[in-house]
């Protein structure tokens, strides 16, 4: 039985969270590059979807051997990657007309042995994940860089007062409190001012110390007035970068009560809760910002 009115919309497929690993040694010294892409294609799939006519399915299989064979050849920065992978589907495929590609970047360090970086091992590193998106959508392509899970905290230059107070309200003014946060960042690029040939890596390296440096300095409002500094430090320092979001939860640090054990506090005993938690979310952008398309369609919340 067929309804009329009843139509495919939109759709893409492909193969997810493909663990990649890649070592270098050309020379004693190796090099690794660690991620977890994905890959999904949009176009002409719909006799795959109404007439189960795969004439136009690129298995996932495909995707996830492409992943791999391009490695081959060098990983790069993650977004020249995606940048390498979109351009290959898109055009060995004629039906496929666009896509969103994605990767995760882990970071690994070299093991200190003997006072000296050793060549060939390494140890995790659990600072943060490096994130990286490529829509490709016709003619227009977009690179959305970020970074999660950068947990970052300030001691002392955070406050939180002057808000409104009605009879649910409990929470006490502070001018002197730790402020603490995971920090999710995306940030897109105009896509007239790069091309796979941008250095990807070096601005990622900037972009990170910024948001770092923008955390640390001034005196903290409340989490919303530091995001906005972080976000207003990278886009005055990056012409190339049209707008950021930003997702970060209020790890709260709330001082413990020592007077039962005749002990006092002077802010320096805190319990870390880790639920419930603010949650601060926001876009930071330029008021002639490019036009963003699609790009930030199925990214989860702001990151």
């Amino acid at each position: 039985m067929t309804n009329n009115n009843i139509i495919l919309g939109a759709n893409q497929f492909g193969k997810a969270e493909v663990r990649l690993v890649k070592i270098t040694r050309d020379t004693d010294r190796h090099e690794i590059e660690d991620l977890n892409v994905t890959s999904q294609l949009r176009g002409d799939f719909q006799a795959a979807h109404l007439d189960g006519d795969n004439a136009h399915v690129v298995p996932t299989d495909t995707q996830k051997n492409t992943v791999y064979g391009f490695a081959r050849d060098g990983v790069g920065s993650p977004e020249a990657f995606l940048l390498r992978l979109g351009t290959h589907f898109t055009s060995e495929f004629d039906w496929v007309t666009g896509g969103r590609w994605a990767a995760e970047s882990y970071a690994w360090n070299r093991i200190q042995a003997k006072g000296q970086e050793h060549d060939h091992a390494f140890v995790k590193s659990n600072q943060e994940i490096r994130t990286a998106v490529v829509v490709k959508d016709g003619g227009k392509t977009h690179v959305l860089a970020g970074l999660k899970d950068l947990t970052v905290l300030k001691s002392t230059q955070s406050g939180f007062s002057g808000f409104p107070v009605d009879k649910y309200t409990t929470l006490a003014e502070t001018s002197d409190r730790i402020l603490a946060t995971d920090v999710a960042a995306r940030w897109r690029f105009n896509p007239e001012a790069v091309d796979g040939d941008f250095d990807f890596n070096a601005s990622y390296e900037d972009v990170k110390a910024l948001l770092l440096e923008g955390f640390s300095e001034n005196f903290s409002h409340a989490l919303q007035n530091t995001l906005f500094e972080m976000g207003q430090k990278v886009l005055a320092a990056h012409p190339e970068i049209d707008e950021m979001k930003f997702s970060m939860p209020n790890k709260h640090h709330f001082l413990v009560d020592l007077s039962p054990f005749g002990q006092d506090n002077p802010n320096e005993v805190f319990f870390a809760a880790d639920r419930p938690y603010g949650l601060i979310e926001a876009t930071v952008t330029r008021e002639n910002a490019s036009d963003a398309g699609n790009v930030w369609e199925g990214v989860a919340g702001f990151c």
